[in-house]
């Protein structure tokens, strides 16, 4: 580009302003705490989009940085496709669901970084952005000067958080990290499954969800903390890290016992009765939490004498484990899974059916919440925040490949010629 058209000449701040593509007016008039707060969201699949998707259902202007000819990995994650309604009268690209799920109220910017041109782009957006998210390999954006060093120089109250497998440093950061051996690396496979049978995955990708969510709340520290020292933050942040952490009461377990836990399959390693039982015509899932709980069970199953002697505490169901849930198997599964529920309902014993996906959406507190909702034609889950009643997800789709770049490009300051030539160069699309 002419050096008189550069972008880090020609504007770039603008890019903290505004809001995301086809905002309505009841979303504009609510109050979003992040209005804004400009995020450049260079990362890809689903950990770091997680956290852009929900940085911008806050408010935040996301820019989804994607590389000119293949975008995010994800838009090729089908099937299932959505195929989107033609808009005036040309096709719409399909769109895969894994793509959907973690890409809503951003704007694409779709420019190849490894060129110059991309770069001075890149570093002009960051200048006058409030948080960059990346998940390069360790490394992989220096080359290109767009690292978290080289970015905060130019912008020093940047906040650039950095999703790797395994972090910024220790013997294993050069290498890249998935969710599914993670999940393997950090244990949750251990304790997941059957004792007899094969450790077993989630069946989400729940260590790089709990990621996006520890860099949402990694970022928003970084940027309450620039309120009062003026300066950003490089936040490392590792999946392993996250997986360790998320271990919760087995990790503790594990510490204060200095046993490997065992699987327990559905059933829970400190709670009893805390598992699925089998009933006549399906499967329920019990969480007795307490004494009392579990007196008010007794007395439905029956046995009022359970609530006393060597079940009368959970420590005591814990350590005859065994024989008890036999015994309320045995009762159980005698019965319809439907009256079970409905008389734990009456008593408040906790109890919930196995359900199905969609049986889940079709759920009437789930249609209550509105969490299965369409936004501009395309399914979407709802953000589960809410503030004053009102749900914080945002009214804008996931974007095409590129939809955005002429607005964003525009915005900075470029002319319709840059934009064209940046465009037949291979640069942008």
């Amino acid at each position: 580009m002419h050096q008189a058209d550069s972008p880090a000449e020609a504007g770039a701040g603008n890019t903290t302003g505004g809001s995301g593509p086809g905002k309505s007016a009841q979303a504009a008039s609510a109050a979003r705490p992040l209005e804004g707060v400009t995020v450049l969201d260079m990362s890809r699949v689903l950990a770091g989009p997680w956290c852009g998707q929900l940085l911008g259902d806050l408010g935040a202007r996301v820019i989804k940085i994607e590389h000119p000819g293949r975008g995010d990995d994800t838009r090729g994650w089908g099937p299932p496709w959505h195929q989107g309604e033609p808009i005036d009268g040309d096709a719409v690209e399909r769109q895969a669901a894994y793509y959907l799920c973690a890409n809503r109220a951003k704007q694409s910017l779709a420019v190849d970084i490894a060129s110059a041109d991309g770069q001075r782009l890149i570093k002009a957006l960051a200048k006058g952005a409030d948080i960059v998210l990346e998940n390069f390999k360790v490394g992989g954006l220096a080359r290109y000067g767009l690292d978290a060093a080289s970015l905060r120089e130019i912008n020093p109250a940047l906040v650039v958080c950095s999703i790797t497998g395994f972090g910024q440093t220790g013997p294993y950061a050069h290498r890249a990290g998935y969710d599914f051996m993670i999940q393997a690396m950090g244990g949750l496979m251990s304790l997941t499954g059957d004792a007899d049978g094969m450790p077993m995955k989630t069946g989400v990708a729940i260590t790089d969800v709990m990621t996006g969510l520890y860099a949402t709340v990694g970022v928003l520290a970084a940027l309450h903390r620039r309120r009062e020292t003026g300066e950003g933050s490089h936040v490392d942040l590792a999946l392993l890290d996250v997986q360790v952490a998320t271990l919760a009461n087995q990790a503790l377990n594990t510490l204060v016992s200095g046993v490997a836990p065992q699987r327990f399959g559905n059933a829970h390693p400190n709670i009893v009765p805390y598992q699925a039982f089998a009933c006549r015509d399906g499967h329920l899932v019990l969480t007795v939490g307490n004494d009392a709980q579990f007196a008010r069970l007794a007395e439905l199953l029956g046995h009022p004498e359970w609530a006393e002697g060597d079940y009368a505490t959970n420590e005591g169901r814990v350590a005859h484990r065994q024989d008890l849930v036999a015994l309320i198997q045995g009762i159980l599964s005698g019965g319809e899974r439907d009256h079970w529920l409905a008389e734990c309902e009456a008593r408040g014993i906790p109890a919930g059916p196995i359900h199905t996906l969609p049986e889940v959406f079709a759920d009437p507190q789930v249609r209550h919440r509105g969490m299965a909702r369409e936004i501009d034609g395309v399914p979407q889950v709802a953000n589960p925040l809410r503030f004053d009643g009102a749900s914080a997800t945002a009214d804008f789709a996931p974007p095409r490949l590129g939809e955005h770049s002429d607005r964003v490009l525009t915005e900075m300051g470029l002319s319709a010629s840059d934009i064209e030539r940046l465009r037949r160069e291979g640069i942008i699309r």
